[in-house]
């Protein structure tokens, strides 16, 4: 009797942890329904961040404009433009200016305040070389400008110098050439992909419209991220979010 009555039990849980197992797995997919995310595929070069004088993998950030209201959506940056860790420098202005004027203005309006919570944790650990991946949820069939702008500090060459012995100055912050940044539209439709592009090089200024210059001086800068691609496609199912 006892063992019938151990095997209806044991049968019972088995039945209750199967349906449990299955109802989690159907809350996860149904999480993902009619939802899309842009995923960012980059790949730093390693040979250039060891060849520049710091050895150091480069600062970038990566966010997300509304091409109709002009409304921005970081969607990552390294941890120290995001920290303002610049070990004892107060702000290194020429790191990734056009981003600073973003982060700015996103504080200001409170930008982020509709944003679900994995979407929050965006200043995270600057990664070493070779491939990084970041995802960002957004609805099906918008439109959004996607920009990524990239600083390797000390990369210097004959135009940006550690010191220029003509004008007898010195690179303060030891940025060597000026961030670029790189622009791709994309429309979330499931499938959909783009490369970003070079759009210039950001150069600090009082008027935020003006910071973006043509190319001038420039060689190996462009050659940080050597692959960049942008790709829509379905949330991964999580029973809980990761914030």
């Amino acid at each position: 009797m006892r063992t019938g009555k151990f095997k209806k039990v044991f049968l019972f849980g088995l039945v209750t942890a199967f349906i449990i197992a299955g109802a989690l797995v159907f809350y996860a997919f149904a999480r993902t329904w009619n939802k899309t995310e842009i995923e960012f595929r980059i790949h730093i070069n390693e040979k250039l961040v060891q060849e520049s004088a710091f050895g150091e993998s480069p600062t970038f950030a990566i966010w997300l404009e509304d091409p109709v209201t002009g409304r921005t959506r970081t969607v990552f940056v390294t941890s120290r433009a995001g920290l303002n860790d610049w070990e004892g420098k107060a702000a290194v202005p020429v790191a990734l200016p056009m981003w600073f004027e973003v982060d700015r203005v996103e504080k200001q309006a409170g930008s982020l305040a509709d944003m679900e919570p994995e979407q929050l944790a965006i200043t995270g650990a600057t990664p070493k070389p070779g491939y990084f991946t970041t995802r960002v949820r957004v609805s099906p069939g918008t439109r959004w400008i996607c920009r990524i702008e990239v600083n390797l500090a000390g990369d210097f060459n004959d135009t940006f110098p550690e010191y220029d012995v003509v004008k007898m100055t010195s690179d303060e912050y030891k940025t060597g050439q000026p961030a670029l940044v790189y622009v791709a539209d994309i429309v979330a439709e499931m499938g959909s992909m783009a490369v970003p592009v070079i759009a210039g090089m950001s150069i600090p200024e009082p008027d935020p419209a003006a910071m973006l210059k043509p190319l001038q001086g420039i060689t190996t800068a462009t050659e940080i991220f050597d692959e960049i691609s942008l790709q829509v496609t379905k949330p991964k199912p999580r029973i809980i979010a990761l914030k």
